[in-house]
């Protein structure tokens, strides 16, 4: 007998219909002998709904009421799943993320966990239920619903899974699993068995969508075993867990490409100590999470600084530059949201020189022009434009030897489906 947390997006819980999948899955593994645990976002687009509900009545709604607005999508959910569950004759119970025990920090919109208590979660399983509990969702130390960030259903499932010590936690999604790249851009890309958390955190932080970033940190923090499956089928998934020793390692585990980002570039910046640490501690202190970061050589003591960070911090790096230009007395800042980044993930990188000359002959053999590097020991970046991201995700998939001798078909849903539900669905 395992004890698993399953897992399911808004997709899964779209409709009365798909509810019902969804519960015949969790009856099915309880009638295996599992004890099972399931965490559901809200249903379909039922965020973008309230969100625009929201901005109808004010532009600028105030965080706390946006936190207690949006809480209430999943709660929808979770309920019909628990009536799902006790019309087929099983016991089930939902749990609001207060009821579940899930303490965050007081920051609204962004919440961290910060203790999960899962006593009722535990009691209800020894009783025969299966507890269904609403994710992205949390309590502050003053008692006030917190939501924990797009795909914060994630996170709330790996804690689950770690403050009941379950054995395995399960992501249903649209797709099947993690691939060596996305296949709807790279056809020939591969299903993987597994891949360990190193792996797949840069993977996720360059933009692959199949798991939240902040989920599989958590799940390396604890040791939680993480099973990346298709909500529409049986087949094994992709685990997520520690490395294991391999004698013959790959050396790049998969590619990842993002076109949310922008390339800022402050024009004229006069080349003296200080101005860097001024210019990044107030996009810092605004809220802007910059990524790479270049700095051209001076001439008559005057240089240029470009920097990417996400398209949603974009206003608020804006606000900041507008002022802080004319403060530093630099000529003007331009911004260049036609470009995609593209990044090559693998721990055997390490081990591996030639990485970097590979990927650049790659691209320039195929007319790609590299517009921004950036690199860690398992990871190389590179910013190019948005138009190219394409060819450039296939022509580095070939060259580094990730092509399957099949090719994807997307059954489930279209490829504009599941690229708008990656990009902004929990």
């Amino acid at each position: 007998m395992s004890l698993i947390v399953a897992k399911f997006g808004g997709t899964s819980v779209a409709s009365p219909e798909r509810i019902q999948m969804v519960a015949k899955r969790l009856i099915a593994s309880k009638q295996a002998g599992n004890q099972v645990v399931a965490v559901v976002s809200a249903m379909g687009k039922t965020t973008d709904e309230l969100v625009g509900l929201a901005r109808a009545l004010n532009t600028d709604p105030p965080a706390r009421e946006m936190d207690r607005l949006l809480s209430t999508g999943e709660q929808v959910s979770m309920t019909l799943l628990a009536m799902a569950i006790e019309a087929r004759g099983y016991r089930a119970m939902s749990f609001t993320g207060r009821q579940a025990g899930i303490e965050t920090d007081c920051i609204h919109a962004r919440a961290k966990i910060s203790c999960i208590h899962a006593d009722r979660i535990k009691e209800a399983l020894d009783e025969g239920f299966i507890p269904v509990v609403a994710g992205f969702q949390g309590i502050d130390g003053n008692g006030d619903i917190t939501t924990l960030g797009r795909g914060g259903s994630d996170t709330t499932a790996v804690a689950v899974a770690w403050g009941i010590g379950a054995d395995v936690c399960e992501i249903y999604s649209d797709v099947d699993g993690v691939y060596t790249a996305d296949p709807r851009v790279a056809p020939r890309a591969k299903k993987l068995d597994e891949i360990n958390y190193d792996d797949m955190l840069e993977l996720s932080s360059a933009g692959a969508g199949v798991l939240q970033m902040r989920a599989v940190e958590f799940a390396r923090k604890f040791n939680v075993i993480i099973h990346s499956r298709s909500a529409f089928s049986d087949s094994t998934g992709t685990f997520i867990k520690e490395a294991t020793s391999s004698m013959e390692e790959a050396v790049i585990t998969g590619i990842a490409h993002d076109t949310s980002e922008v390339k800022v570039t402050i024009r004229g910046v006069p080349d003296m100590s200080g101005v860097a640490a001024k210019v990044f501690s107030a996009l810092a202190g605004n809220s802007v999470n910059t990524d790479m970061i270049i700095q051209n050589i001076s001439q008559d003591g005057i240089t240029d600084i470009s920097f990417t960070c996400p398209g949603a911090d974009l206003p608020r790096a804006k606000e900041t530059l507008e002022r802080i230009v004319g403060e530093i007395s630099a000529r003007e800042f331009l911004v260049d949201d036609d470009i995609a980044k593209v990044s090559l993930v693998g721990t055997g990188m390490k081990s591996s020189p030639g990485v970097a000359a590979r990927a650049f002959t790659t691209l320039g053999e195929n007319q790609i022009n590299i517009l921004a590097i950036s690199t860690s020991p398992i990871r190389l970046s590179m910013v190019v434009d948005a138009a190219q991201a394409a060819a450039a995700v296939q022509c580095l998939h070939s060259a580094f030897g990730l092509d399957s001798d099949s090719v994807f078909e997307e059954t489930q849903l279209s490829a504009e489906e599941i690229a708008a539900k990656m990009q902004k669905g929990r």
